[in-house]
């Protein structure tokens, strides 16, 4: 009897262990997995903010919580086991999927970037208007299919960071992440979106150095959100290149890549700073093909745009 209960335990204690194991193995491949994903993530914080300006300061955290709910709905419902069904019976369609997401990437930062060059910003202060002419219904159902794009793009590139685990290591590996990046977006969108009313609450009380602090957190809001958007449209331009070069390469067309690579290993021994220099050269490079596919694919739907409206007035 004893020696039976000691093997029981035995058992137990190394079964134990093995769960313990993969949690710790889960664990690390959700984070090289999110790690992956975080130019799409930076994005997507730098989107969402964007929906609930002109909404009541009452109702902005509700509205959030409403598309960050979305967002996790279409993330475990709908992105993920279309992802597990994709990587179970047509892997050879992950790197297409990517590039073209990659594509979608870096046509979003070069429409924003021509914007932002060229001044154009009508449409985004229509949108704006729009958004305080319609309801919360509508606002959360506009930003929770922008959410789905963008949602789309983060899981299918965690897919492809643990495409070499097996089925049920996939899909628990995928839910952390969908979790996890929905928490961080989201968390991160309310903290910016009560930052300024956390400023005004701050400068209301009677301490001096505690007001100088909450006047200081308003007047820096704007610029912050400016850093914000500019960060997104470089990581989305960096993001996207980065993806169309490594999706060249995995289907054979292996020049662009390694010219790059040629150009990192020319930096890499550069005494102290050859690491940064690398990233450096990585990094531009990727951002000057997302530039280059993004300007093309903005100057085609101008294109066709301006044919359309054509033929609507001819």
């Amino acid at each position: 009897m004893a020696v039976g209960l000691a093997a029981l335990l035995d058992d137990i204690a190394a079964f134990a262990k093995l769960a313990a194991a993969s949690v710790d193995d889960i664990g690390a491949a959700a984070g090289r997995a999110s790690a992956k994903a975080t130019g799409v993530v930076i994005d997507d914080t730098a989107v969402t903010p964007r929906y609930v300006e002109g909404l009541a300061a009452k109702r902005e955290l509700p509205v959030i919580r409403r598309i960050a709910t979305g967002s996790l709905r279409n993330k475990l419902l709908f992105i993920l086991p279309a992802a597990l069904l994709l990587s179970q019976f047509l892997p050879w369609l992950l790197t297409p999927l990517l590039m073209l997401g990659g594509t979608y990437l870096a046509f979003e930062g070069a429409e924003k970037l021509w914007e932002a060059v060229s001044g154009r910003h009508h449409a985004a202060a229509e949108d704006v208007a729009a958004k305080k002419a319609v309801d919360e219904d509508r606002v959360v159902s506009s930003a929770v299919r922008t959410d789905f794009i963008l949602s789309a793009e983060i899981m299918v590139i965690a897919l492809n960071e643990v495409a070499s685990e097996g089925f049920w290591s996939r899909a628990i590996i995928l839910a952390v992440v969908a979790l996890l990046i929905t928490v961080l977006v989201y968390g991160i969108v309310a903290l910016i979106v009560k930052m300024d009313d956390i400023g005004l609450h701050l400068a209301s009380r009677r301490t001096g150095w505690v007001q100088s602090f909450g006047r200081g957190l308003v007047v820096a809001m704007p610029r912050v959100m400016a850093v914000i958007s500019t960060v997104g449209i470089a990581a989305m331009l960096w993001v996207g290149g980065h993806i169309l070069l490594q999706g060249t390469y995995d289907l054979g067309w292996h020049a662009p890549y390694d010219l790059l690579h040629h150009l990192e290993d020319g930096v890499h021994g550069v005494p102290g700073v050859g690491g940064l220099l690398a990233w450096l050269v990585d990094t531009l490079g990727s951002a000057v093909v997302g530039v280059v596919v993004g300007a093309v694919v903005v100057a085609v739907v101008h294109l066709v745009h301006s044919l359309r409206h054509r033929r609507a007035h001819a």
